[in-house]
């Protein structure tokens, strides 16, 4: 039976470590922005410098 309650108390523990890590990343400005991301795709790369030297 003491497993059993040190279990659910191990898991609440690292339940609550991710719910805060949550929190931090969204108070971070982690997800603030959703539009880029589903559009990056679709814009064109720029074109990489032609400055090599031969070898």
């Amino acid at each position: 039976m003491a497993v059993i309650i040190f279990l659910v108390i191990a898991a609440l523990l690292v339940a609550g470590g991710f719910l805060m890590s949550f929190f931090w990343a969204t108070n971070d400005g982690q997800f603030d922005d959703t539009y880029t991301p589903s559009v990056r795709i679709l814009f064109d790369d720029e074109k990489p410098a032609e400055n090599h030297k031969p070898l």
